[in-house]
């Protein structure tokens, strides 16, 4: 259901479900949160996630949201949290390669990577309210992509929209006829970056997405002191 590639410390995780569409069971959730706990964070630069098949993801499995109940129905959107959760907190920069449909949960998936790229004719929708449920868990990164207003659209009418809507609303950062090409540009221009920097750089933009400016500027201030300190590299940057 998972796969993993490792390649000059740059890693390539695929959900690999494609006859299904690359739906989330409870399974795919527990091996995609294992996958992302046991790369080794000493020499990875990089994580890719993609999809096996026609689509990125169609969302959660929709047998088994048909088979949830009160009792149940918490613990299976934690999985999606804790997927969510795993991909945020690892301190590498994490890209979405996205293409086919890429719906419910797998949109919560790619809100949580820090990059998005999609191929020409990706589809994106949040349906949830359709199925008599709200979108939930990391839909709350939606309004700090996108705006609220255009976030409430996705979430309140269920529709789908296209790549280059998409992009137009920032909910991707680039879409491309060759997406695979488009990507690994994308983990070029990373690796080139600094390692620790890099590092540092993600986690400052995560405290800037949550924190009141005065604390953000204040731990800016201080990531930069300790950088500079400790950085082997020459000359002026900012």
């Amino acid at each position: 259901m998972v796969d993993v590639e490792l390649e000059d410390s740059v890693a390539r995780i695929f959900l690999n479900r494609p006859e299904k569409a690359n739906a989330l069971n409870s399974a795919m959730l527990v091996a995609l949160a294992q996958v992302f706990s046991s790369l080794d964070l000493e020499t990875l630069r990089v994580v890719v996630v993609a999809g096996r098949g026609r689509n990125f993801c169609g969302g959660a499995d929709a047998a088994e949201l048909k088979a949830l109940v009160p009792a149940n129905a918490g613990a299976f959107v934690e999985k999606i949290h804790q997927v969510c959760k795993v991909i945020r907190d690892l301190p590498v920069p994490v890209v979405a390669r996205l293409h086919g449909a890429v719906i419910g949960a797998g949109l919560e998936i790619a809100a949580a990577c820090d990059l998005r790229v999609a191929a020409e004719g990706t589809k994106f929708s949040m349906p949830e309210v359709r199925l008599g449920i709200p979108s939930v868990v990391e839909a709350a990164l939606l309004p700090r992509l996108m705006g609220s207003g255009r976030a409430a659209w996705l979430v309140l009418t269920g529709d789908a929209i296209d790549a280059r809507r998409a992009l137009e609303w920032g909910l991707v950062e680039e879409v491309a006829a060759d997406v695979d090409r488009a990507v690994e540009r994308l983990v070029k221009s990373l690796m080139a970056g600094d390692p620790g920097a890099l590092r540092e750089q993600k986690r400052l933009l995560q405290l800037w997405d949550e924190a009141p400016l005065a604390t953000a500027v204040a731990a800016s201030i201080a990531a930069f002191s300790r950088t500079t300190i400790s950085s082997t590299h020459g000359g002026e940057g900012n």
